[in-house]
């Protein structure tokens, strides 16, 4: 029988991690309109970044604590709930147009990201000087990004007073607080649950593990949505799976040591799935200029074959 303090706790992950996500949202779509920042580029900054904190800390522990499996199957896989369930819903419910001059280059990078991961880590580890590559993409994208966030200003919003930017401050802080304390309830709650249930290590670290630290964008995501602030969306998970692809796994290998064993899960499903909603992602909108509501609708449908060919795995 499941602990109802289990439950509770899951519960109270779910709460705080919905609330945190809308407040953040909130705060962040404010300093945006407030400074004059496109909302794209605060999206691939200081949102993505607050986003990305559950993935990174959990593979982290998980290496450093041998579950390969999960520490693995939570970056690849955040990457790919990101892309095939996050924006796909996000491409489906808001299509729209792409800005090529703030957007393409974020990607371009991410696709380079998933490219390079996929060739280091064909014989089944990643070495420490192929994470050292991956790793310098990292500070090139937000180099970028500062850029941009100098150079792309609209006009601020006028009569902006201290106690609302203070306010907002302290709104986007505990937002991302109830986000973090949130996922890690989830995150761990919910792996107690399925391991109940005798469900396989690298199954948890891509579907429950992944889903769990991704819904830090996938409330965000929503909550964006809701206020219409795409571009906060789609800059919130470009952003978020460059620092998944590009800092995870290579600092999970270079605090280690050595060289970072990927579960053979994780080499032959994972992340060839994730290269292939990442193309299809990344490859319309840069030659058309649009994400379009089929586009969303087709990479729903990646996703679904990649947990069907899980739930197959496991059976």
């Amino acid at each position: 029988m499941v602990p109802i303090f289990v439950v509770l706790l899951f519960a109270l992950g779910l709460v705080l991690i919905v609330r945190g996500g809308d407040d953040f949202v909130d705060a962040a779509a404010w300093m945006a309109d407030a400074s004059g920042v496109p909302e794209f580029l605060i999206g691939a900054t200081i949102v993505s970044v607050g986003t990305t904190l559950p993935e990174l800390l959990v593979s982290l522990m998980a290496a450093e604590g041998g579950a390969m499996g999960i520490a693995a199957g939570n970056a690849v896989g955040s990457v790919t709930a990101n892309l095939g369930l996050i924006l796909g819903i996000s491409v489906l419910c808001a299509a729209g147009t792409l800005d090529r001059h703030t957007q393409g280059f974020k990607l371009i990078m991410m696709g380079a990201a998933i490219g390079l991961l996929t060739a280091f880590t064909r014989r089944g580890s990643l070495s420490i000087p192929c994470a050292v590559i991956l790793l310098a993409l990292l500070p090139v994208c937000l180099a970028e990004s500062l850029i941009g966030l100098h150079g792309e200003k609209n006009a601020p919003r006028p009569g902006v007073d201290a106690r609302a930017v203070a306010a907002n401050i302290v709104k986007f802080l505990a937002g991302g607080a109830g986000i973090l304390i949130g996922a890690r309830l989830l995150v761990d709650c919910g792996a107690n649950l399925a391991l109940l249930c005798g469900v396989p290590e690298g199954i948890i670290g891509a579907t429950l593990v992944a889903v769990g630290t991704s819904l830090p964008e996938l409330v965000t995501a929503v909550a964006a949505l809701a206020r219409g602030q795409a571009g906060l969306t789609v800059g919130n998970i470009v952003g978020a799976n460059i620092i998944d692809l590009t800092l995870i796994l290579p600092l999970c290998c270079l605090t280690s040591g050595r060289p970072l064993p990927l579960p053979p899960q994780s080499v032959a499903l994972d992340i060839p799935f994730c290269l292939a909603l990442t193309l299809l992602a990344i490859l319309p909108p840069l030659v058309t200029g649009r994400f379009r509501r089929r586009q969303g609708l087709a990479m729903l449908g990646l996703y679904g074959v990649y947990v069907a060919a899980l739930c197959h795995g496991m059976a």
